[in-house]
C-alpha cells in the first residue's frame, strides 16, 4: 500500500492482452488512415491521423506498463499512455470540424449554419487547440507529481481542458443538428446535384460526436473521482468508456473516409464522380483519378 501522499500510476496491473490487442488495432486502423489520407490528399485529416497514431502509441505504452511489477511501475511507460491517450480524442475532434465546414460549403448551404463557415471551423478548431494545451499541460503535471497536492492539480486542470473539449464539442453538435435539419426542410439545388453519400457522412459526424462526448464525459468523471475513484481503480471503465468508443470512431472514418465525399486542397467532390474545385466564383471540374 503506497503512501497517502504518494501518487500511485496504477491502482492494478494493466491487462497485457488488452493493450496488445488495441495497439495492434489502432496501428492497423492508422496505416489504413494515411493510406486513404495520402491518396485523396485529404490533408485536412492529418491531425486525426495523428490522434490514431497518440492511440497506438499510447497503448504500447500501457502494454510496457503491464510487464513491470505492481506497484514499482516506472514513469516513461505511464506519461507515453497516460498523455497520449488524453490527447488522441482532441485530434480526432480537429478534423471532424474541418469536415463540417467543408460539408456546408460543398451543398451551397452557408446560410443554414448557425456559423458563417468560413468562421466555423476557425472557432471549432480554436476551442480544440485551447483544450489540447490545457489537458497537456494537466497531464505533464500530473505524470511528474511528488504530492497528492500536485495530483490535485494536475487533475483539475485537465478537468479544465475536458470542459473546454466538452463545451466546444457541444456546440458542434448543435451547429450540426441544426445544419442537417434546416437542408432536410429546404434542400439546396446543389445538394440534389451532388451523388456523392454527403448524407450518410452526416450521420457518421453524429456518431462519432456521440462516441467522443461519451469518451469525454467519462474522463470528467474520472478525474472529479480522482485516485481511489471507481473508474480509476478499474481497468474495464478504461476499455468500455474510452478505448472502444475511441477505437470504433477511428475505424468508422475508415469505412466512410470523408474522401468520399469532400476532398482536400479546397476540392470537393460532387455529381457524377467529379472533383470539383472551388475558386474564383467559378467551379471547375476535374476527372477523379483511378486509384
Amino acid at each position: 500500500m503506497a503512501p497517502p501522499n504518494k501518487f500511485v500510476f496504477y491502482a492494478y496491473l494493466p491487462s497485457m492482452a488488452g493493450t496488445v490487442i488495441l495497439a495492434v488495432l489502432f496501428g492497423l486502423s492508422s496505416l489504413w488512415h494515411i493510406k486513404q489520407m495520402i491518396q485523396s490528399r485529404t490533408w485536412y485529416f492529418i491531425p486525426f491521423t495523428v490522434g490514431c497514431l497518440f492511440e497506438t502509441v499510447g497503448y504500447i505504452g500501457r502494454a510496457m506498463s503491464s510487464s513491470e511489477s505492481f506497484p514499482d511501475f516506472t514513469k516513461n511507460p505511464y506519461i507515453i499512455q497516460s498523455v497520449l491517450l488524453l490527447l488522441g480524442p482532441t485530434l480526432f475532434a480537429a478534423s471532424i470540424y474541418m469536415i463540417l465546414g467543408r460539408l456546408i460549403r460543398l451543398l451551397d448551404a452557408d446560410a443554414y449554419s448557425l456559423i458563417p463557415p468560413r468562421w466555423l471551423t476557425k472557432v471549432f478548431v480554436l476551442g480544440d487547440v485551447l483544450s489540447f494545451f490545457a489537458q497537456g499541460g494537466g497531464g505533464g503535471m500530473l505524470t511528474t507529481a511528488k504530492t497528492q497536492n500536485d495530483v490535485q492539480r494536475g487533475e483539475n486542470i485537465i478537468l479544465g481542458g475536458l470542459g473546454i473539449q466538452i463545451l466546444f464539442f457541444g456546440g458542434f453538435c448543435v451547429v450540426t443538428a441544426l445544419f442537417h435539419l434546416r437542408i432536410r426542410r429546404e434542400p439546396t439545388s446543389k445538394s440534389y446535384a451532388v451523388t456523392a453519400p454527403w448524407t450518410l457522412l452526416v450521420y457518421v459526424l453524429y456518431a462519432a460526436s456521440l462516441l467522443i462526448m461519451v469518451r469525454s464525459l467519462y474522463r470528467v468523471a474520472e478525474y472529479v473521482q480522482g485516485q481511489g475513484g471507481a473508474l480509476q481503480g478499474h481497468e474495464y471503465w478504461l476499455y468500455i468508456l474510452d478505448s472502444v468508443p475511441m477505437l470504433a470512431v477511428s475505424v468508422l472514418f475508415n469505412w466512410m473516409h470523408p474522401s468520399c465525399v469532400v476532398g482536400g486542397r479546397g476540392e470537393v467532390v460532387g455529381a457524377t464522380g467529379h472533383l470539383m474545385e472551388e475558386g474564383a466564383g467559378h467551379v471547375h471540374v476535374h476527372a477523379l483519378a483511378k486509384e
